[in-house]
């Protein structure tokens, strides 16, 4: 994309070359992605992530990827390794992996700095009495008793704080602002607290750490990051942002703080604590679970990671908060696996087809299209014998109306072999149909009668002697309804528990033993499925073939 080119509402794009057309940051653009290593990243970070590293392509210049390790409690190298390689899979390659505490110790001499300049000081009062001190709108703040301690003393405590000399949460570091702005971040913001926590980088070396509002401006000038660029929760800490940079003596020139709108979808959760919760009370089956909106679960699952990127790169970079329809999300990957997905035929509830006029013991083998929107991807020879499995739900003793498929006297189309009619059945003895038996037109290999006569049925199916068996896990949606917790305010009261379907004793074509893990594939006429990438022969359904975001959109412009 060039610089003179920007997608619908692209307001980020249009502040940058404003930049570069004054001469700011001598135009240089340098942004960062800076998740928090304490979960696995959800398709919300997708959008961040395409944004971050998408502005720093567009204007030729370059993206790290930091991490915000203040928080020694929660952070672990299982999630900086996940995250790693959740950036990479998108597609995108940081400019360099960092983390704030590579920071700590020029953190720690510039909250010192403020210390000397009168600026902040250390406060005594525990953490509840703080936040009930602030205030609130229109309410003003009540200031610490330990407010007007001057700088010797404050510089002495804040030392002893870091020497340990001091229990966890018993004091802190806030800066001193105004208790009566009308932001409440301003109102002298913890800047350092006391925790004994095992740092999985810095071990225990510290038993002080900074907070977020502390370390991430300042992180991002020592970075010489030009535009940070975060959703729009953090407009309100903009102005501390801003002031804490404001103090001090960087390195670099001031980065400057755009906010803009998160991605957020139907039917879909994306709070850290409550995916947490799913995991820890076995709901689902781990972070990488494919009913999860984590970046793992949606791989596992089979999206495509092209499909994601260019599904965030559609929904375009706004500062109006929105809920997008997740039939939206599935049409972008429907339509990237229509184009790379390898075809292939699966029966997932197998019923027994006899033929009964087929010759005893011979196979043939047929030839069938790999990909009809790829002529490349050529064609495959697939067995063929008169024992055949087809889908239970593709007969009927007694069809509906609009019934086109196999039914007793019904001649249908299987695909690329020959026309067969259904002739009797086979029953077990609770009287279920376990067996149908039918005769095949011997001149119409290929599929078509030589006569001209027309069927309204092409089925698939598998040869029963070649068959692989195989397990199928079906997916709906994990929660009930569009918006979770829109009643009751707790989004995990909508959960559908029954999202997931496992089929055991499926059946389905040979190529489709040793399929690559993660490799999917459309099982034809039934959806696209990916291969589990830890358990062989079980396949995840990715999405349907039924196009639901179309059929919204046709009702939305009726």
């Amino acid at each position: 994309m060039s610089q003179n080119a920007s997608a619908p509402g692209d307001f980020i794009s249009d502040i940058i070359r404003r930049d570069n057309a004054e001469g700011r940051y001598a135009g240089r653009v340098q942004t960062r992605f800076p998740p928090e290593p304490n979960g696995y990243l959800h398709i919300g970070h997708a959008k961040a992530i395409t944004v971050d590293f998408g502005i720093a392509e567009q204007f030729g210049g370059s993206c790290k990827l930091r991490f915000d390790d203040t928080n020694p409690d929660t952070e672990n190298t299982e999630y900086v390794d996940s995250i790693i390689g959740d950036v990479r899979w998108l597609g995108f390659e940081p400019e360099a992996v960092v983390y704030a505490s590579d920071y700590f110790e020029r953190l720690y001499q510039w909250a010192e700095l403020l210390i000397r300049a009168g600026k902040a000081y250390v406060d005594d009062q525990d953490g509840e009495t703080i936040s009930a001190q602030r205030g609130g709108y229109g309410r003003p703040g009540i200031e610490s008793p330990y407010r007007g301690r001057g700088a010797a003393e404050n510089l002495d405590l804040f030392r002893r704080m870091r020497a340990g000399e001091f229990a966890d949460g018993s004091r802190v570091l806030r800066a001193r602002i105004d208790m009566n702005h009308e932001n409440m971040q301003m109102r002298d913001p913890v800047l350092y607290r006391i925790r004994r926590g095992h740092h999985h980088r810095t071990r225990d070396t510290w038993v002080i750490y900074p907070t977020y509002d502390w370390a991430h401006g300042q992180s991002d000038a020592l970075e010489a990051v030009t535009h940070s660029l975060c959703t729009l929760e953090f407009v309100s800490h903009r102005p501390l942002y801003d002031w804490c940079l404001e103090q001090l003596p960087l390195p670099h020139g001031k980065p400057q703080q755009i906010e803009f709108a998160r991605l957020e979808l139907t039917h879909t959760i994306t709070s850290k604590r409550r995916l947490a919760k799913l995991v820890a009370d076995g709901v689902v089956d781990g972070w990488d679970d494919p009913r999860m909106p984590t970046l793992a679960g949606l791989r596992r699952r089979g999206y495509p990671a092209a499909a994601i990127v260019a599904f965030c790169r559609g929904m375009g970079v706004s500062k109006t908060q929105s809920r997008q329809a997740i039939e939206e999300l599935e049409s972008y990957v429907r339509r990237e696996l229509n184009r790379t997905a390898q075809r292939r035929m699966a029966v997932l509830r197998p019923l027994k087809l006899t033929i009964t006029n087929w010759p005893a013991g011979r196979v043939e083998y047929v030839e069938v299209v790999n990909n009809p929107e790829n002529p490349a991807d050529g064609t495959r020879q697939v067995a063929f014998s008169g024992e055949l499995y087809i889908e239970s739900d593709d007969f009927a003793e007694v069809p509906p109306p609009k019934f086109f498929r196999l039914s007793p006297g019904r001649e249908v189309r299987l695909r690329g072999a020959y026309l067969v009619t259904a002739t009797d059945v086979v029953r077990d003895a609770t009287g279920r149909v376990v067996e149908v038996l039918a005769t095949h037109d011997p001149a119409t290999r290929g599929g078509d009668a030589p006569d001209g006569r027309k069927v309204k049925s092409t089925m698939h199916w598998v040869s029963r002697p070649h068959a692989v068996e195989a397990s199928v896990a079906l997916y709906e949606r994990l929660f009930n309804v569009p918006l979770p917790g829109a009643v009751t305010g707790e989004p995990l009261d909508d959960l559908n528990r029954e999202s997931r379907e496992l089929l055991t004793g499926c059946r389905v074509e040979q190529a489709l033993h040793g399929l690559a893990p993660g490799e999917v594939v459309q099982f034809e006429r039934l959806g696209y499925f990916a291969a589990d990438p830890d358990s062989p022969m079980l396949f995840h359904r990715t999405v349907t073939l039924r196009d639901e975001w179309a059929a919204i959109r046709k009702r939305r412009s009726a």
